[in-house]
């Protein structure tokens, strides 16, 4: 078996500050590297994500550092197909000098080369993008009844049938648009990857329509009768309203950001992280009841401010992603429970917090465009934003501490 992963060779640097990006092969427990000729300073590589960070050419230089990742995999596949893989063969192969004799190789299949890419992902805990591959190539391969797919057989007829097959299956139409989505993206990295020829790119004509979802927000005065809920400390009803309040108050911050938020991340009164699914950094004032439910869980020696995740897990690793998605199914469902005491119609989940927040925002009267900055979001067109000016951290300081006193003056009347 061949491994592959993307390292940042830091035995070798140069006058600039700069490490080479490359590729390490990994056969017979012997290894080798293969350069990407991409250069960066330590401080832009993302060891996580394997990635570039955001720099003025990070999306092209990513963009690279793909195209010959994709490359070498492409090569590594058809000698290990031919059983000739060696060191020497894949060197002199990337040269031009040779190549792996055709007549055994069989065409990689979707099938393959969707199962290879998850499997890459997960080797640099990509675990996220990882599992949304594999959801959606489990269930074009399902639509297929389970045989090996051609990349030339999904073309328009058989996307809109697919298409139509989820639709009868009672699928959303939201869902159906991220599956096509996903298989779009595995069918251009192929088309890069050189295993399939651009003109059988069928996804022209297909169109990929989304729906409005419905907003899924409660009431202030909602959210102040759950605040106000005496529950037995360290019970999972009690977590619950914890990690939903403490996702509202820092203006709708995700679950899987909550659960990696460390001690650290707190730097006077303020709290700093960087967003698991954009890579966008985040800087929000600590409010009064963020910072009160924060005390409920100081421990010494601990690494994270939640009990969410144990301290020996490996960040960003399907272990933590499992334990993470558990976590939000029991906080789902304890908060159901919590809506149910508090006599709120709405079904609440730990999405909901978010959407409450942005809700209560607009009814308070603030811009779209100052609520969208808020919450990381980008307002009207790239374009259009590149024109416009970001607001103060405080004018946002302000927004927040406004929409948590809009619980705070909701809170019933003690009897």
């Amino acid at each position: 078996m061949v491994y592959y992963k993307l390292v940042l060779n830091d035995k070798r640097v140069r006058e600039d500050s700069t490490y080479p990006v490359e590729i390490r092969i990994t056969y017979l427990r012997k290894n080798t590297t293969i350069t990407t000729g991409i250069r960066v300073r330590k401080e832009q590589w993302d060891s996580q994500t394997q990635q570039v960070r955001k720099t003025p050419n990070f999306q092209k230089l990513n963009q690279s550092i793909s195209e010959i990742y994709l490359k070498v995999q492409k090569i590594v596949h058809e000698l290990d197909d031919n059983g000739t893989f060696s060191f020497v063969a894949l060197r002199e192969y990337l040269a031009g000098k040779a190549k792996p004799a055709k007549a055994p190789r069989i065409e990689m299949t979707f099938n393959q080369y969707s199962a290879d890419l998850v499997k890459s992902m997960l080797s640099i805990n990509q675990v996220g993008n990882a599992l949304v591959y594999q959801t959606a190539s489990n269930r074009l391969i399902g639509f297929a009844e389970g045989r090996m797919l051609r990349f030339a057989e999904i073309d328009y007829t058989f996307l809109e049938n697919f298409q139509r097959h989820l639709i009868s299956k009672g699928v959303k139409q939201n869902s159906v648009s991220n599956y096509l989505r996903t298989i779009r993206a595995i069918y251009n990295r192929a088309i890069k990857a050189k295993i399939i020829d651009r003109s059988f790119y069928p996804f022209t004509d297909v169109p990929i329509k989304s729906e409005r979802t419905a907003k899924r927000a409660i009431l202030a005065t909602d959210l102040a009768r759950i605040y106000k809920l005496d529950l037995k400390e360290n019970t999972r009803e009690w977590h619950a309203r914890n990690y939903f309040l403490l996702s509202f108050s820092l203006i709708g911050v995700s679950f899987t950001d909550l659960a990696y938020l460390k001690p650290i991340n707190i730097v006077k009164g303020r709290i700093f992280y960087k967003r698991r699914k954009t890579r966008k950094e985040y800087s929000i004032k600590l409010t009064a009841i963020a910072q009160r439910i924060i005390n409920l869980y100081k421990r010494k020696n601990e690494k994270y401010l939640l009990p969410i995740l144990p301290v020996s897990v490996i960040e960003d690793s399907l272990i933590a992603n499992q334990k993470i998605h558990q976590w939000i199914k029991t906080t789902n469902k304890w908060m159901k429970e919590l809506a149910k005491d508090c006599e709120i119609s709405e079904t609440l989940t730990t999405y909901v917090a978010r959407h409450t927040w942005a809700t209560t925002a607009k009814r308070l009267g603030y811009s779209n465009e100052l609520i969208a900055e808020a919450m990381g979001h980008e307002y009207g067109n790239k374009i259009t934003n590149i024109y416009l000016d970001s607001f103060e951290q405080s004018v946002i300081d302000e927004l927040n501490e406004k929409v948590i006193n809009a619980i705070i003056i909701n809170l019933p009347e003690k009897n």
